[in-house]
């Protein structure tokens, strides 16, 4: 509905001080159209003031340097961060307390001034909302003690209760007013496959022969789970905007697993529905869809609608550039190994990245996440370089080759 009266540049195609007069004059039947206008409103009048540098690059807006960010940019390489892990050893507390969650997710960006702060979470975060519990143990990391495989285990199921996530919507609403205009918040989702592997398996594996022999066993069972997730993804996807986020990341992390047939069947269906709803309901929040092992799914993950593909460090950029075309944005994808390497190999290594990637639609980041024992002067010097960047306006903005950079 919102849509209807906003314009995609922010402003009011009908005077909106009038709008929200006249739906709230209209008493209890305009009632819910009144209220998620109202929430648009709040959360998009940052399109009223200056995008911030990652958001303009994922909508494929010009920029002068490209944004950058790292996945798992907050975490064990950060020794202020071991050092809070050790007062506060439990993982589900340091992700599920609000005074926590912020604490940490500002750590990076007080160190480093990334263009992106990602909320500190995990993508089995909303497990227990809707009605799997899971521990995550110190060896075997996540552990759902009752796996669903089986149509009386899909009765444990219920709707998402984003109340029980009160604590994520707090945090983003907090780093947004912490950060302001100056980087992106980002918040983040797992695809409805990759959350299945985990409450099919029972946690994490390196095989997955329990979910991909459902694929054959159980479909129908397979399915109405993948369904079950898809609606609770994107209803989490959603809290999230409205409590702050600019941009949302879609991990399908584990979806690199499936041949590329097996992924159109398993995997990309459910990603069109969450794009498709999402960009009904949050039509300016840029989404981006990153697969761990991608290289032979790229065009797929085009097929689904997001604004902008993540690729894994394995793709060459340049070939990554070529396939995906100048239409969308694309992010990575640094060898996070590289950050073990002599600063001038990662300058490099950096300027090599950006240059195939083209001066347009590129949000710099590594091809995974932060690796444990990362020097964290390589990171500062990662950000650095990202930093001192100054894109010629006249040069075309996707030409591969050779765009004017200086760094």
């Amino acid at each position: 509905m919102e849509s209807l009266f906003l314009t995609s540049s922010g402003t009011s195609s009908f005077p909106l001080a009038l709008l929200l007069l006249l739906l709230e004059l209209c008493g209890s039947s305009a009632s819910i159209i009144y209220a998620r206008l109202r929430i648009c409103v709040a959360f998009d009048s940052s399109r009223l003031e200056a995008d911030p540098l990652l958001v303009k690059a994922a909508r494929g807006e010009p920029v002068n340097r490209p944004p950058a960010w790292m996945m798992r940019q907050a975490g064990r390489y950060m020794a202020i961060y071991r050092k809070l892990a050790e007062k506060y050893p439990s993982f589900r507390e340091r992700s599920e307390t609000t005074d926590l969650i912020v604490q940490i997710s500002l750590q990076p960006w007080e160190a480093f001034r990334p263009d992106g702060v990602i909320i500190f979470s995990d993508i089995l975060t909303p497990l227990p909302a809707f009605g799997v519990p899971f521990d995550i143990e110190e060896v075997r990391g996540p552990v759902i003690q009752s796996p669903i495989r089986s149509e009386e285990d899909l009765k444990k199921l219920h709707p998402i209760d984003l109340e029980k996530l009160h604590f994520v919507g707090e945090s983003l609403r907090i780093l947004r007013k912490q950060v302001g205009d100056q980087a992106a918040v980002l918040g983040f989702v797992g695809a409805p496959w990759t959350i299945a592997t985990y409450i099919v398996e029972g946690g994490t594996t390196r095989t997955y022969t329990t979910i991909k022999s459902m694929c054959h066993t159980a479909p129908d069972l397979l399915r109405s789970l993948l369904s079950h997730l898809t609606k609770a993804i994107t209803e989490y996807i959603v809290f999230q905007v409205e409590s702050g986020a600019h941009c949302i990341q879609i991990f399908d992390s584990w979806g690199g697993q499936l041949p590329p047939n097996m992924w159109d069947q398993w995997s990309k269906p459910y990603i069109n529905e969450i794009v498709r709803v999402v960009k009904q309901r949050c039509p300016q929040t840029p989404l981006v869809l990153y697969i761990n092992g991608n290289g032979g799914l790229l065009e797929r993950m085009k097929g689904t609608g997001v604004d902008v593909i993540g690729l894994d460090w394995t793709v060459d950029m340049a070939d990554g550039r070529k396939r995906l075309g100048n239409d969308i944005s694309i992010q990575g994808n640094v060898d996070p190994a590289y950050l073990f390497s002599p600063l001038p190999a990662i300058t490099n290594e950096i300027e090599r990245v950006v240059k195939c990637a083209g001066t347009k639609g590129h949000i710099l980041n590594l091809g995974h996440g932060v690796l444990v024992g990362t020097p964290e002067d390589a990171v500062a010097h990662f950000f650095d370089v990202a930093r001192s960047f100054n894109f010629d306006s006249q040069v075309d903005g996707h030409a591969v080759g050779a765009p004017n950079l200086v760094a």
